[in-house]
C-alpha cells in the first residue's frame, strides 16, 4: 500500500495541525479548505492566523478548495458535518483508500458513529480512527504528540501509523476501532461535566470523582457498542478523558465552565462561544445509553443541563443521593 501523499479535508486548527504532522512524517500534504482567502493565505504566508495564529506551516503543505488524489485521507471537519464532508468528495477517491476519521462525536439524529457514517457514503474505503490526547496548537507547534491509530487490519495500521509518525508525533496502532471511537467522542461529554464542576467551584475533589466515574460509565458504554474496555486503559481512553477534563484549552471544558456559572446553552451560543462537540453528542449518547440499556448516570446528568431540565446544584445533589453500592 502506498503511503506517500495525504489529503486533509479540513482547514480548521485540528485539520491544519494534522496537515502539519503529516508533513512533518515527510508526506506531501495537500490541505482542502473552503474559503479561497484562507488557501491563498496557506500557500502564500505558510500561516492559518484565524486557527492557529503565526504558527509556520511546512514547505509540504499545499492548500486547496478541491480534493484531489491522495494515497490517504484524513477527515477533520467537525463531527455534525462529516456526512455532509464525504459527500462532496468524489466516490472514485475514497475507494479502497485509507480514510483516517479523526472527529470525535456521535452525529445527531442517526445516532451514528464517525465511521457508520464512511460506511453509508463510502463504502468502499478502509476506516481508521485516530483519537488520544492532542490539541491542535500542540501538534501543530511540534510538541510531543502520542495518539491511538485504530483499524480492522493490523498490517494496515501499523503501516498508516509509521506512515504518519514523525519526530514529534507518535501514533500507536490498535485494532480497537469501535473502542476508541466511542471513547474519543464520550470524553466531550465529561469534559462539559468537569468544566461545569469547575465553573460552579465545586472543587478539584470533585472534579476528580467525576472522572474516575466517567471511566467507569465510559467503560459500561464502550463494551455494550462493541468495544473493549481495555482500549481505555490507552491514550484514546484515560490519556483523552484526562486530558479533556482537566484543560482550559479544551473547548467543551470552557463551554462545561460557563454552564456551571448558571448560563444555558442558548446564552453561551448568543455570547459569541464556538458550539462545543460534546453539546450535540451528550442527547445522542444519552439516547443509546438508553436503548442499550445501560447504566449511564453522568450522560444523562449532563443532557439534563445541557436540554435545562435541571441546573448544576439539582444534579450533583441527585448524584450524590444516588444508592451506595461496591465500586466497579
Amino acid at each position: 500500500m502506498r503511503l506517500e501523499t495525504v489529503s486533509v479535508i479540513g482547514g480548521g486548527a485540528w485539520g491544519t495541525a494534522l496537515a502539519q504532522a503529516a508533513a512533518m512524517a515527510g508526506r506531501s500534504v495537500s490541505l482542502v479548505a473552503r474559503d479561497v482567502a484562507q488557501v491563498n493565505e496557506i500557500n502564500s504566508k505558510r500561516t492559518n492566523a484565524r486557527y492557529l495564529g503565526p504558527q509556520v506551516l511546512h514547505q509540504n503543505i499545499t492548500a486547496s478548495t478541491e480534493a484531489g488524489l491522495a494515497d490517504i485521507i484524513i477527515l477533520a471537519v467537525p463531527a455534525q458535518a462529516s456526512r455532509a464532508a464525504l459527500g462532496a468528495i468524489a466516490p472514485d477517491l475514497l475507494a479502497g483508500k485509507p480514510v483516517i476519521l479523526s472527529a470525535k462525536g456521535l452525529e445527531t439524529g442517526t445516532l451514528d458513529r464517525q465511521s457508520e457514517i464512511l460506511f453509508d457514503m463510502a463504502p468502499e474505503a478502509i476506516p481508521f480512527v485516530l483519537s488520544g490526547p492532542s490539541f491542535a496548537a500542540d501538534v501543530a507547534a511540534g510538541r510531543p504528540t502520542a495518539v491511538t491509530l485504530a483499524g480492522d487490519d493490523a498490517t494496515q495500521t501499523s503501516a498508516l501509523a509509521l506512515a504518519l509518525a514523525g519526530p514529534s508525533f507518535r501514533p500507536y496502532a490498535a485494532d480497537d476501532r469501535i473502542g476508541v471511537e466511542v471513547a474519543g467522542a464520550l470524553k466531550n461529554v465529561y469534559a462539559l461535566a468537569c468544566g461545569a464542576i469547575e465553573g460552579a467551584d465545586l472543587g478539584a475533589s470533585a472534579r476528580s470523582a467525576l472522572i474516575a466515574r466517567a471511566y467507569a460509565e465510559m467503560a459500561r458504554m464502550v463494551t455494550a457498542m462493541g468495544g473493549s474496555a481495555t482500549t481505555l486503559t490507552g491514550l484514546a481512553g484515560l490519556g483523552d478523558l484526562t486530558l479533556t477534563c482537566t484543560s482550559v484549552q479544551s473547548r467543551n471544558y470552557q463551554f462545561g465552565m460557563t454552564l456551571g456559572r448558571g448560563q444555558s446553552v442558548e446564552d453561551i451560543i448568543a455570547g459569541g462561544a464556538k458550539l462545543a462537540e460534546g453539546v450535540a453528542t451528550t442527547p445522542v449518547a444519552d439516547a443509546l445509553a438508553k436503548s442499550l440499556g445501560v447504566d449511564a448516570p453522568l450522560i444523562h446528568a449532563v443532557q439534563a443541563v445541557l436540554s435545562g431540565r435541571a441546573d448544576i446544584a439539582t444534579v450533583v445533589a441527585g448524584l450524590m443521593s444516588r444508592p451506595l453500592k461496591r465500586e466497579d
